[in-house]
Order: structure tokens, then sequence, then C-alpha cells
């Protein structure tokens, strides 16, 4: 791991988080574990939003980013890390409930229904969502996020972000909005409309989808959000070297993916219709496709930038790829599959840190750098240090 404090140099912290569902669990596990650590240094009041510049998430990654950075009455974080995790546990069977007996025995019953319209209708997400962050908006998040979603209106991604909720009245949506927006990935959940006025009554209005069509791993917008606020002049940003990777310290976080385990072939997808390439024996190969590539693509070219600068150790990625049956779903919510999804989480933490290999794009342990625990204590130490040094300055 580089040193901050040692080179004296400003860094500038960022944590980003993907998309995936019901998996949101690991990425849960692995921040209860970073938060304790710096509780362990800085006393139990410690919480992420703390330490991060930027916080990106994508869909259920959106969600964690709202919930570790949106304040409470005393204007700290709303969540702790450790209760991400207990918040998947209670509401996901109900955002995801499971079919009932009379559809796993009528399986066509089941698939018509999936056909012609979302799996899920999406009524106790809206619900639980907006009474948890009612009319919070977006330019009142403890520190800076990156949210992304996809507006099918206009055929483009919406980056949503503090920084910019700040400066325009109609880029400051409600929270809650965010969320549900960029959470409704396609045929699983309803897409979302909502739209925002100012004061001259002008209407900035919103049709969105999961923003992990666009950007399913968000820590390249992360990152390029930073050279948009340099280029804007941002106070906050100053003294920064966008070329410089050194000066950016970049936590980012999977929900896991099943590259063991072969879903799909040429020989069968040669053979694909329309519907086929939609749904496929209760998988959705258009989406998978869409969120590994989106991912590994994003995990590549950062990694590129930074080893190429010689700041490889300033990125990190954890991320598991060997997910097999239930656990590699989205909304698979059973409590068996949802503890087999945290038991994951804990277990990453004692693997090896990995790198993507640029040559193969295959994630690959690395000899002598420790396990992921040992890399976010590192992680943690650095990030306490890098909020005391702006203290002292």
């Amino acid at each position: 791991m580089a040193t901050s404090s040692a080179k004296g140099k400003k860094i500038i912290t960022v944590l980003s988080i993907d998309g995936g569902g019901i998996r949101g669990l690991i990425p849960g596990t692995i921040l209860a574990f970073l938060e304790s650590k710096l509780q362990e240094l800085d006393g139990p009041n410690a919480r992420i939003a703390d330490y991060f510049d930027i916080i990106a998430g994508t869909s259920t990654g959106g969600l964690i980013t709202t919930m570790l950075t949106t304040p409470n009455k005393e204007g700290r974080p709303a969540f702790a890390a450790n209760e991400l995790n207990n918040f998947y546990l209670e509401h996901s069977p109900k955002i995801f409930p499971q079919s009932s007996s009379w559809n796993l025995l009528n399986p066509i019953t089941s698939f018509v229904g999936e056909m012609t319209g979302p799996k899920y209708n999406g009524k106790y997400l809206r619900k639980i969502i907006n009474q948890l962050l009612g009319d919070i908006t977006l330019k009142e998040t403890l520190t800076n996020v990156v949210v992304p979603a996809f507006d099918i209106k206009l055929l483009q991604p919406v980056i949503f972000s503090t920084n910019d909720a700040k400066e325009d009245v109609l880029k400051n949506a409600r929270l809650a909005d965010i969320c549900i927006g960029t959470s409704a990935a396609p045929t699983f959940l309803p897409a979302h409309y909502f739209e925002i006025k100012d004061a001259t009554q002008g209407t900035r209005t919103f049709d969105l989808i999961d923003g992990g069509v666009a950007a399913n791993n968000p820590t390249m917008l992360a990152v390029g959000h930073i050279s948009k606020e340099i280029f804007k002049e941002n106070s906050q940003f100053t003294d920064i070297n966008p070329m410089d990777c050194s000066q950016m310290l970049v936590l980012s976080l999977g929900t896991g993916e099943a590259k063991k385990e072969p879903k799909y072939s040429a020989a069968k997808a040669s053979k694909w219709g329309l519907l086929s390439w939609v749904y496929d024996n209760g998988r959705t190969p258009m989406l998978d496709i869409f969120t590994d590539a989106s991912s590994d693509i994003v995990d590549i070219h950062v990694s590129t930038i930074f080893q190429s600068s010689g700041a490889k150790s300033n990125y990190l990625r954890i991320q598991v790829d060997t997910l097999t049956g239930d656990t590699s779903s989205v909304d698979i919510s059973t409590k068996d599959n949802m503890n087999k999804l945290i038991e994951i989480g804990t277990n990453l933490l004692k693997d090896q840190v990995s790198r993507v290999n640029l040559d193969t794009g295959r994630f690959e342990k690395i000899e002598g750098e420790g396990n992921n625990e040992e890399a976010l204590a590192e992680f943690a130490k650095l990030l306490s240090e890098e909020k005391l040094r702006r203290q002292v300055n």
C-alpha cells in the first residue's frame, strides 16, 4: 500500500460499490469489517462517510451508498456499516418474495407472468425506501456521492452526484427516487418515473432503469468525477493532479460473479432468438452479460491506469468470481442463501489480495500482499492518517 501522510500530499479517497441485488450482502460484510478497523483507530463513532471524499454505488450499491451517507437528525450517518446486512436480511424477502408453491408446480404460469411484466412489482421496495429516506435530497448527503441510472426515454446514462445537486436545483433529486431508479433492473423491477421542479416552475423529468446497464461497476465514474471537479475548480479538489494516481486511494467492492460455473455456450446461444436472449431457463442472459461485462471492463481499465502509473497498490478491488447456484442470483432471498452470501463475504476477507491480469483479463491472487483483511486494515490506517492530516492542516 502507498502511504499518504508520509508523502505529505493530499489524497482523494474513493469508495465504489457494484450492483448485484441480494448480493449486496457481500460488500455489506466487507464494509462492516472496514468500519470496525476505523473504529479501532479513531473511536466507536467513526463512520465510513467520515473518510471518503466520494462514495459511488450502482443499484444495490447505490442503496448502500445512500444508507452510509444519509444524515440522521443529529447530522451523522443514519446507518453504521454493521447495520447494512441486517437491512438486507429483514427487507429482502419482502422486496424479492420467493415463488409460491403454486408457481413452483406451474412453471408455465410463472414463465408467462415474468414475460408479461416485471418479476416483482416493486411496491415494498418503494415503500421501505420512502420510509427510510423521506424527502432528503441529494445535496444533503454527508459526503459526495455518485450514483448512475439510465434514462430509457433519452437512451442515455444519468449520473446523480452531490456536487451537481448543490449547483443545480433540477439535479437535486430525492435520494429515495435515485435509489428506486438505480435499482430498477429490467425484467426484475418496474422502471421509475419522477420529476423535479425549480422555483421558476422549470421541470426535469426522469424515466429510469437500473444503472447497471451503463455502469454496474461505478469506479470509473467516481475517478472521472475527480477530474470533473478539478476542471470546475472545486476547492475540495485543489492540489490534486488528475494524472497522479498516487494522489488517489480507491477501494472498489464487487458483489460477486460466477466465472467458474459455465452459464452459456456459443453452441446454445447460436440457436437463440430474441426471447431466449432475454430469458433462458429462469436466467436473464442479456442482463447477466451486460452487468458482468460492465463490471470487468471498468476493473481492467482502472487497474491499467494505476498499474501503468506505478501506483497499483493505491487501487484495491475486492471481488469473488466463484459464485455458484443460488448465490450467483440477484434475487433469491431465502434465509439460507442470504446466510451463504454473508459467509462468502466473510471468507473473502481471508482470501489473498487479487488483481486483474492485464494480459488475460482474469482476476488473480497476488503473492506477498497478504489477504483482504490485512489490506483493509492497512487501508483503514491510511484513511485515518489522511483524515488527521487534513485536521492538522
